[in-house]
């Protein structure tokens, strides 16, 4: 892939929870995110079989980081609104590999 300079964190949460996700995040040098409004879907039996409750209304947080700071600021969202906590949020990455307007 070259040199990556930049990565975006892709966070799904629950409704509401994009507060503590993006606190999280700049405890660790993000500067900033975008946040979507989302509705997620899950079939019935994953839901019975994982013994789960899917709320169907999401925020969609989308932060495009330094790579260097992706893996600490990753950790700290996961620590601070991962599975564990009320905000039952998933992260995961995707480099960036042309960006403008970036710094």
């Amino acid at each position: 892939m070259g040199d990556v300079k930049y990565e975006t964190i892709i966070c799904i949460a629950n409704a509401g929870f994009s507060g503590e996700v993006m606190d999280a995040a700049r405890k660790e040098g993000a500067t900033g995110g975008t946040i979507l409004h989302a509705r997620g879907t899950a079939r019935k039996k994953a839901e019975e079989e994982f013994k789960i409750t899917v709320n169907p209304e999401k925020d969609f947080i989308l932060i495009v980081v330094r790579a260097d700071l992706k893996d600490n600021i990753m950790k700290s969202i996961y620590e601070h609104a991962g599975l564990n906590t009320d905000a039952n949020c998933v992260a995961f990455s995707l480099p960036v590999t042309k960006a403008l307007g970036i710094k």
